[in-house]
């Protein structure tokens, strides 16, 4: 009998418990843990912070339909791992052992590295569905009072795409109010160019998005990085190639939405062989950690290197395709392991988005997400945001059924007219 506990309860750890349930053995537990005691579907944050989707929409009690399942919940916030030994402190006092441990927390999300960043500062966040519903009430003031908008990324941030997607559906959704023309928009990042994603682009992104941009009217700064922030104003500094000081911003705002840089979650910071400096989960080809060999990453809390440096720091994104792709991965190589095998899966860490733009969208496919790739491409239309609420309406079914099937294949990808993605 093993214990296999999963902590997070997110768009990687629900599908991890369901289909390492599917996996183990009869007289395995599958125990998960989570700080929440529901699942929030994280892509439809946008769309709650403009007053599209209620939070009910998007939000589930996790209890029962893991219970179905055979799968435990523990509602707890982990406080520290304990590798050594095989154990996990919770806030309450309480501990829990485990054989293997599978991080799949998401990450700790690093408002306090920019002065006046986030909800408890001057700016929104789509990050968290507690977050949304409070720019959702930030943004039916500011549509009462219109003023310029700041949006996009701070430094280090690894996830672009919902900055992107946030611009064009503040522009849709003013456009339907018809105040669109009172209302200034300027998308400040700290990619090299528009486009970047993380990734070096994707297919003809760079282009693309810069055209569409224009078209909707919204400046933007790259190579941006945010000194501070005060009320009503941001303080930017544009780069140059080289990374060095080009020119200073001074950017008024009324309402303003900046992704944070990620981190590790702080229970796993300063344990010692597990993490990288910033907190993710050092992990080799099969998930696993090279150092404590039980413990397993997926998701955004891995550790991934970027392909090559930028002049102000970015980080590689985690799509949903290559999460599910972990999550297979993963729960093969313990499986195996209980039989006294070794761990041969390997996830295909392609990414595959699809971001909506309030009546259209965008989808992109790279294959490998890290170039160079042998399919990279991107196409625009109507289908890409019906697509993506599809999406939505059959991943929230996914995981109050208890589905284990990874869906990207058998939906997104049908409809992208790709059969099967290989590395």
């Amino acid at each position: 009998m093993a214990d296999i506990v999963i902590v997070g309860a997110g768009v990687g750890g629900m599908p991890m418990a369901y289909e390492m349930k599917a996996l183990a053995r009869a007289e395995d537990r599958v125990i998960v843990v989570s700080d929440k005691d529901y699942f929030h579907f994280v892509p439809s944050n946008p769309w709650v912070a403009v007053d599209w989707r209620q939070r009910e929409d998007i939000v589930l009690p996790i209890d029962k339909p893991l219970s179905k399942k055979g799968i435990e919940l523990v509602v707890g916030r982990v406080t520290r791992v304990l590798p050594e030994a095989n154990q996990l402190e919770l806030a309450d006092g309480r501990t829990l052992g485990y054989d293997h441990l599978i991080i799949a927390t998401g990450p700790r999300l690093a408002f306090d590295e920019i002065e006046g960043l986030g909800p408890q500062g001057y700016t929104q966040s789509i990050c968290h569905v507690d977050h949304a519903e409070s720019a959702r009430d930030k943004w039916m003031e500011f549509t009462a009072n219109p003023g310029p908008i700041v949006v996009g990324a701070v430094q280090g941030a690894s996830c672009f795409g919902p900055a992107y997607e946030f611009a064009f559906i503040m522009d849709k959704d003013l456009r339907n109010r018809k105040i669109r023309d009172r209302v200034p928009i300027t998308f400040v990042t700290p990619e090299p160019y528009i486009g970047h994603l993380g990734l070096d682009g994707v297919g003809d992104s760079k282009s693309m998005l810069e055209s569409e941009l224009r078209q909707h009217h919204i400046d933007w700064i790259c190579n941006a990085k945010v000194e501070r922030i005060e009320d009503g104003v941001m303080h930017v500094i544009e780069c140059d190639d080289q990374g060095q000081e080009k020119k200073r911003h001074e950017l008024p705002f009324h309402y303003s939405m900046m992704l944070p840089a990620f981190t590790g979650i702080d229970a796993v910071r300063n344990v010692e062989g597990l993490v990288n400096p910033r907190g993710f989960i050092l992990i080799d080809e099969h998930q696993c950690n090279p150092t404590h060999r039980n413990i397993w990453g997926i998701g955004v809390a891995v550790a991934i290197a970027p392909k090559k440096p930028t002049p102000v720091p970015t980080g590689v994104p985690k799509t949903g395709f290559m999460i599910e792709s972990m999550v297979t991965a993963t729960a093969h190589n313990i499986r195996a392991r209980l039989d006294g095998k070794e761990a041969a899966a390997e996830a295909t860490w392609n990414a595959v988005c699809l971001a909506d733009m309030g009546d259209t969208g965008i989808a992109f496919v790279a294959m490998p997400q890290i170039p160079p790739r042998n399919v990279n491409w991107m196409k625009k239309g109507k289908w890409v945001h019906l697509a993506k609420v599809g999406f939505e309406k059959y991943f929230m079914r996914k995981i109050s059924h208890g589905n284990c099937d990874p869906i990207y294949e058998k939906m997104v990808l049908k409809s992208l007219g790709i059969e099967k993605l290989k590395s």
